[in-house]
């Protein structure tokens, strides 16, 4: 199963090596408005972050698989797919549906991000300025976004080439491929995803959300939020990792953090070229990137999940 920033990138390289392919679709994008009560004009709709598509939304997918195929999944991410897996395996009832999993610029800590237009925006406050404010679905191709976003640039960051503004230099991106990506990305999210992610920036932490120190006490019963301990993803399960020199969200620094703290040994593949959607949409991507995936999970000889 595959899932995170254009899934459908990724899911053409283990289709064409005979993996049975699954591709995730998590809450906000345009395909995840659907909802037994709720409208996505309405607040409650977007009451959600990271946290609950991993603990909720991804354990699903899984065992939805886990049900219609009866063996155990390989799980594919990318960016933010890789905080939901990397919470998500923590949990005994998920991993125990998991093979392995590959993981593409994986993210826990985000202390060392360097992004310049996502630092401004933290500076700034943006999460708590768009929830102060009443934004509750975080479409940056709407007018109050798309105004909003141009103010924070103007002067202060350099946002003509939005993708370098928002994940640091690329080496090996065709231009026609990226605007292919661009028609689609990026797809609505909710305010409190944001600010999750930016607590995680400011707090330096891989815990869940904060909600402030009474709000934490009644829903966690203590003052700070519970952090996800990576060491409970079990020392059992394989690991695939592949990360970029060049990446300003996946900073090497912090990789390396996650790396400590988790008590399997993952297969690394470390490109010091590659920036963040290098590893999405480089134009060597078969070569650099995923034939070494494919080999990683062929040499488990198991499942094709």
């Amino acid at each position: 199963m595959v899932f995170g920033l254009s899934g459908a990138v990724i899911r053409l390289h283990p289709c064409r090596s005979g993996f049975d392919v699954w591709v995730g679709n998590v809450r906000g994008t345009f395909w995840s408005y659907g909802h037994v009560s709720l409208s996505e004009k309405e607040k409650e709709f977007w009451d959600w972050s990271w946290q609950e598509l991993a603990l909720y939304d991804l354990s699903e997918m899984i065992h939805h698989i886990y049900s219609k195929t009866n063996s155990k999944t390989f799980v594919v991410g990318h960016s933010q797919g890789t905080i939901m897996s990397l919470a998500a395996l923590t949990q005994p009832n998920i991993v125990e549906m998991v093979e392995a999993a590959a993981l593409l610029c994986p993210i826990s800590y985000l202390e060392h991000i360097s992004a310049p237009l996502v630092l401004r925006m933290v500076g700034l406050h943006l999460d708590q300025m768009v929830l102060a404010i009443g934004i509750h679905e975080l479409n940056f191709r709407s007018k109050v976004l798309i105004n909003l976003l141009d103010s924070i640039c103007d002067g202060h960051v350099e946002c003509d080439d939005f993708l370098t503004s928002m994940t640091g230099q690329n080496c090996c991106l065709n231009n026609s491929r990226v605007d292919k990506f661009l028609e689609y990305e990026p797809h609505p999210s909710s305010a409190k995803n944001l600010r999750h992610l930016f607590q995680m920036i400011r707090q330096g932490t891989f815990s869940q959300y904060d909600y402030g120190i009474f709000k934490n006490l009644k829903l966690y019963g203590r003052v700070k939020p519970p952090a996800f301990d990576l060491t409970q993803i079990p020392k059992s399960l394989p690991l695939w990792m592949g990360y970029g020199g060049y990446d300003a969200l996946a900073d090497v620094t912090d990789v390396k953090h996650t790396l400590k703290e988790l008590q399997t040994k993952p297969e690394l593949l470390y490109l010091e070229n590659y920036g963040h959607l290098d590893f999405l949409m480089s134009v060597h991507g078969r070569e650099d990137v995923f034939n070494h995936m494919i080999r990683f999970f062929r040499s488990l000889g198991k499942s094709s999940t």
